[in-house]
């Protein structure tokens, strides 16, 4: 028995010695890296950042694959069902991992149970911004408005679903104040009637708001995160103006579940020693963002609240998606 047990324990050993090695020399090929949404939004700056540092440390190329279709379904639900090797990545956010399971009845992936979170890299806060021509001055006087002339004010998103829609959805609805919707087919569209006049107020991405604040064209009224924006120092957040509401988008790197835990370590010390570079720290900083630096399960509980709470919001405003 004893000579038994030494030829199945050298079997198994040898079985084994095939899947360390592929552990250790992960990765040895191209890993695709899904963007769930056009180039030149949040989603393709951020995953094109991590991309480049990633693939420089590794020493492979981390390709970014832009694989869009219904807002950010498609991409994240091919993410999803791919093979769990770590050779295909999702970048995740708040719009595809937490939003949509409150926007789609039969929504074809689970954020927690397909997902596992290697790391969050960075959150931005959202700005409501005004046509610059119009009366009121800040939140609270936009509220006051409102309550007094319901349905009288307009307010642009980049579609019906969009984090935009949703966070402004979800103020009005806090608010008790009824302001019309005009959907938009993305930012630009909504930007162009915003400057012109045409629709009165929109919530869009700290980062790109603020260009247009800078140059004069539009008017900042309230930043939704939990502290005012550096950008914008003199700008109050919505709690300050007197609505019990906070959203900043995160975006990360996320792996199909059942990931070998010998590649989810090595890309977790990877998102680790990527994220604490100065010159990524700057480069997120630099647009806006506030540097995260959460990996595994401190970037779970974060995924976790927000997948918690904000599908029961999109459900009680009776969002669904286009």
């Amino acid at each position: 028995m004893t000579m038994r047990r030494r030829l199945l324990t050298a079997f198994a050993l040898a079985c084994a010695l095939p899947l360390a090695a592929q552990a250790q020399v992960y990765p040895n090929k191209p890993v695709r890296v899904v963007v769930p949404q056009p180039p030149g939004g949040g989603f393709d700056t951020v995953g094109r950042l991590m991309a480049d540092r990633l693939g420089r440390q590794t020493g492979q190329p981390f390709v970014v694959d832009n694989r869009t279709g219904s807002g950010t379904l498609v991409g994240t639900d091919f993410a999803a069902k791919a093979p769990a090797d770590g050779y295909t990545l999702l970048v995740g956010s708040v719009s595809n991992l937490a939003l949509n399971p409150g926007l789609y009845a039969n929504l074809p992936y689970d954020s927690m149970r397909d997902f596992e979170p290697v790391g969050l890299l960075v959150s931005y806060s959202y700005t409501l911004v005004a046509r610059k021509d119009l009366p009121q001055q800040n939140l609270r006087d936009v509220l006051a408005y409102a309550k007094a002339n319901p349905g009288k004010l307009t307010y642009a998103s980049a579609g019906v679903g969009s984090g935009q829609h949703v966070l402004a959805a979800a103020l009005w609805h806090m608010a008790g104040v009824d302001v019309a919707h005009i959907p938009y087919r993305g930012a630009q569209p909504a930007y162009q009637d915003l400057l012109g006049g045409r629709v009165d107020l929109f919530f869009d991405l700290s980062p790109t708001a603020r260009v247009q604040v800078d140059a004069g064209k539009a008017k900042a009224l309230a930043v939704s995160g939990a502290a005012r924006n550096p950008m914008h120092p003199e700008v109050p957040t919505v709690q300050e103006s007197g609505a019990d509401l906070q959203l900043e988008s995160w975006f990360g790197l996320f792996a199909p579940a059942k990931t070998p835990p010998e590649v989810l370590q090595r890309l977790r010390a990877e998102f680790a020693k990527m994220a604490a570079l100065p010159e990524v720290q700057e480069a997120l900083v630099k647009g806006g963002g506030k540097p995260l630096a959460l990996v595994g399960d401190d970037a779970r509980t974060v995924v976790r609240r927000d997948v918690d709470t904000w599908p029961r919001i999109v459900k009680t405003l009776a969002i669904r998606a286009e």
